[in-house]
Order: C-alpha cells, then sequence, then structure tokens
C-alpha cells in the first residue's frame, strides 16, 4: 500500500467510526497490517493531524480526536456564516462562463444524494460538497476568506457526525439553489440561499447532537 493509500484507508477508519474518537493509533501495527515500513503511516498520521482527524500527545504518540461538541459546530458555523454567504455575493458578482460552467458541472455530479448511511456511499458526496464550496470560495476570489475555511477541514467533521439520504437531498436542492443564483449573476440571491444552506445543514447536524 503506498503512501496515499495508507492515509485514505485511516481516514475512511475514523469516518466509519472503526477508529472511534479517543482511540490510540498503533503506528507499529498498523505498518505491519499495511506491509509499509512506519515512514508512510507516519506521513498519513502528519496529515491527519492536520485535518483535525487525530492529535500528537507527547510521548505517547497519535490519537483519534473527539467529534465535534454542540458548541464547537456552532462556533465553526457561525464562522461560515459570516464568510460564505458573502463570497457566494461576491462569486455571482464575479461569474463568467467559465466558472459557472465549472459550477454547473460540479452540480451534475449529484444530481441526486446517495441513498445509503454507510461511508462508501457517503465518501464521493462528502468530495462533491467540500469541492462545490471551494469552487464558489475560489469565485469569490478572496484568497484569505478561502484559506480561512479550508482550515476548519468542517466538510470532514461534519460528516463524521452523520449522514442520511434526506439530509443528503435537502443538501443537494439547497447547492442547486445557490448555483443557480451565482448562474444568473444574482448577488442578493446567492447570498440568501448560501446562508439558508448554511442554516439548515446546522440545524440538520445539531439536531443529532
Amino acid at each position: 500500500m503506498r503512501g496515499a493509500g495508507v492515509y485514505d484507508e485511516l481516514t475512511a477508519r475514523i469516518l466509519r467510526g472503526e477508529l472511534p474518537p479517543g482511540a490510540r493509533v498503533n503506528i507499529d501495527a498498523l505498518a505491519h497490517e499495511f506491509d509499509v515500513s512506519q515512514t508512510p503511516v507516519r506521513e498519513a498520521l502528519a496529515r491527519l493531524e492536520s485535518d483535525g482527524l487525530v492529535v500528537k500527545e507527547l510521548h505517547k504518540g497519535y490519537r483519534t480526536t473527539p467529534k465535534l461538541s454542540p458548541a464547537e459546530l456552532a462556533n465553526l458555523y457561525e464562522l461560515r456564516l459570516l464568510l460564505e454567504p458573502h463570497a457566494a455575493r461576491r462569486a455571482a458578482q464575479r461569474s463568467s462562463p467559465e466558472t459557472v460552467h465549472e459550477l454547473q458541472a460540479e452540480i451534475r455530479r449529484f444530481l441526486t444524494a446517495p441513498p445509503g448511511a454507510d461511508y462508501e456511499s457517503y465518501k464521493d458526496f462528502r468530495q462533491h460538497d467540500a469541492r462545490l464550496h471551494d469552487l464558489v470560495l475560489r469565485m469569490a476570489g478572496n484568497p484569505i476568506i478561502t484559506a480561512a475555511v479550508d482550515r476548519t477541514h468542517f466538510h470532514l467533521h461534519a460528516f463524521r457526525l452523520r449522514y442520511d439520504a434526506r439530509a443528503g437531498r435537502e443538501t443537494v436542492d439547497e447547492h442547486r439553489a445557490i448555483i443557480d443564483a451565482i448562474a444568473e449573476g444574482d448577488g442578493g440571491g446567492a447570498e440568501a440561499a448560501m446562508r439558508r444552506h448554511l442554516h439548515e445543514a446546522r440545524a440538520r447536524l445539531l439536531a443529532v447532537r
């Protein structure tokens, strides 16, 4: 297994709950299991630490992080509500045929949400969700805002909390409303659609905490 494969497998195990919150990560055991040296395992864990999925403890090694608390989730949404609606407005104002085509191509990847609640069903949808939000942020043209949102690794943490088909369907509809407004150059509509999407997403996640 190559280094990227080690990272992908460990990410999957954390998001599936096979490595539960607070679990110790044994580097030697993983290297033996994956038939690799310790180096790709350590590299994968460094990436996961950057993602906020593991934490390195002095003289103890790595441990998986807790899931977001309700307060942490609320704080992340407060940040997103400050930044992403504004970014959606700017994206609409700055849109071009090329950038709109890119957004519409991404939304066509998931015209319907995955029906299952298992990791294999939703992992591609999680990546799609992250890409679409990132496209809107990049269209807004402010790399500092993009970096601030990216550093939260929100999509990894959110899908660690919950995914179900109903939430997925609602997300698809909310995304489409955002993209439609951007495509029309409707800054106010895009801002309102993004704000509505974030409020609804927050409510969906807080309902299961």
